[in-house]
């Protein structure tokens, strides 16, 4: 069966089974959207934002990409789709918080790590090298605290890059005001998918901690 047709017969559960019961948070929502967290998420299959904190709909807005990055502050012309997305819901939806979700087994920050994708063409590797390369200075900080790449390795890029991502976020003007006038509070997690389990940022000591 082509997946289209799996994909439509998800919807008629849906239409039989859930959208009776949350009728009237659909017509809410018709109104408009108030979600009090964005999520930046991985566009990996495996860890939908929505499913891992059993959120419903309009409850979180979420931006998924490749290793859940948030780029740096730029100005320059161009298609600043992350950017874009950050602005809308900080500026516009003012969300009270920002959580950015890392996750094991994460190809991005793989490609990041062994620069499988590095020094290839357009269609074999070329864009999802130049968006981790974002992430070369925690990479470099991960190479030099591993003899090899081992599984260890490789879980501390995932999380090490989710360090980044605060970081740039805070580069954007409009959200480092909101955050040190107390309005906006950023945090960072980790989703292990072997354990379904999530980690928490604790930020003043660098480490992550299973809630």
């Amino acid at each position: 069966m082509p997946y289209l047709s799996q994909l439509i017969e998800g919807y008629r559960r849906f239409r039989q089974t859930r959208w009776p019961g949350e009728r009237e948070r659909w017509t809410e929502l018709a109104e408009g959207q108030s979600p009090k967290v964005m999520i930046l998420s991985c566009a990996d299959s495996r860890v939908d934002p929505a499913h891992v904190f059993d959120a419903r709909p309009g409850e979180i807005f979420v931006v998924r990409n490749i290793a859940a990055l948030a780029p740096p502050y730029e100005t320059s012309r161009g298609y600043h789709g992350v950017s874009a997305a950050l602005e809308f819901a900080v500026t516009q939806l003012t969300v009270g918080e920002i959580l950015v979700m890392g996750h094991g087994l994460c190809g991005g920050c793989a490609a990041a790590l062994t620069g499988q994708f590095d020094d290839t063409g357009p269609g074999e590797g070329h864009f999802i090298a130049d968006w981790v390369h974002m992430l070369d200075s925690a990479r470099d900080h991960v190479r030099a605290h591993h003899s090899e790449l081992d599984p260890s390795a490789f879980l501390d890029m995932e999380r090490e890059a989710v360090k980044v991502s605060l970081a740039n976020l805070r580069t954007f003007p409009w959200i480092a005001e909101r955050e040190r006038a107390a309005e906006l509070k950023l945090h960072g997690a980790h989703f292990s998918i072997a354990e379904g389990r999530l980690y928490i940022l604790d930020e003043a000591e660098g480490n992550f901690r299973p809630v």
